[in-house]
């Protein structure tokens, strides 16, 4: 689909997999009339489907060997329990923590219950990383659209060092997109995806690890400047918002030099976003 005018191509893209709903419903009518010709004509449109997506209604394959776990969480500038929410993610015994929408009000009871598990973490602006490896490197990324003219803060790039080699790691937080009835606003998310990808291109890290909330999915073309160059999950839905009634998930984990294992949605915090979390095996 044209993604002009309106982005229409990026909002099917960001709701693709529910397409199988409508799919189901065309089906049934087919069936119900008895046609014939109308089962014929939608045998595409389920093998499409099914290409893309069927396989994730599978069993996943068992967790093999893995070299990091890895959670993102958007924790939502409204989070009423931050100490909770931060119980939930130290709960799961990730290794590395990318947080967005870190208020000043919130961020030491983020700081105070993280610290016992993860004694090295880097805040810039509203986005943090805590690791329990050291970080160094730790520098502000300016992914800001140029029509944006508040104080906007919400990338950062840090390196953490492992038994193997040292990685780069990126946080980010893209704008917001809306949904009007002439199409989805999606430009400047557009417009920042485009600054972080040439920020991971000239990076010359061998191998880079990206967490954030990027406002949108895998499949939705407005995130190509990130999704051409990096190692997507291998398979799972893992639906992070909003978190009353998941629909898509726009918080990401991706990869460069590395394997990103299946992902999952982890419980509900007091956020509007579902934390998510993968294992990456180092390449």
């Amino acid at each position: 689909m044209p993604n002009s005018p309106g982005h229409l191509g990026s909002l099917l893209e960001s709701f693709l997999p529910w397409s199988g709903l409508m799919i189901a419903v065309l089906l049934g009518l087919a069936l119900l009339r008895r046609s014939a010709l109308a089962l014929v004509a939608l045998t595409l449109p389920v093998a499409a489907w099914t290409y893309l997506f069927g396989g994730l209604l599978l069993p996943g394959a068992k967790p093999g060997a893995h070299d990091l776990v890895v959670v993102q969480h958007n924790v939502s500038d409204e989070n009423t329990d931050p100490a909770g929410t931060v119980r939930a993610l130290a709960d799961a015994e990730p290794d590395l923590i990318g947080l967005q929408e870190l208020v000043p009000a919130a961020l030491p009871v983020y700081e105070r219950t993280l610290a016992p598990r993860y004694r090295y973490h880097a805040v810039v602006g509203t986005v943090g990383l805590w690791s329990k490896r050291p970080l160094t490197d730790v520098q502000k990324l300016d992914i800001k659209p140029a029509g944006i003219t508040e104080p906007w803060s919400r990338g950062l790039r840090a390196v953490i060092r492992t038994q193997h080699r040292e990685i780069a790691v990126y946080v980010a937080h893209l704008p917001s997109v809306r949904v009007h009835a002439s199409g989805l606003a999606s430009s400047w998310r557009d417009e920042s995806a485009g600054l972080l990808g040439k920020a991971i291109a000239t990076d010359k890290s061998h191998t880079v690890i990206l967490l954030g909330d990027f406002n949108s999915t895998t499949d939705d073309r407005g995130l190509n400047p990130l999704t051409s160059q990096m190692n997507l999950p291998a398979r799972g839905f893992a639906f992070s918002f909003p978190a009353a009634f998941p629909l898509a998930r726009i918080d990401q984990i991706m990869a460069r030099s590395a394997t990103v294992g299946p992902i999952r949605a982890l419980p509900s915090t007091g956020s509007d976003h579902l934390p998510v979390i993968a294992r990456i095996t180092l390449g």
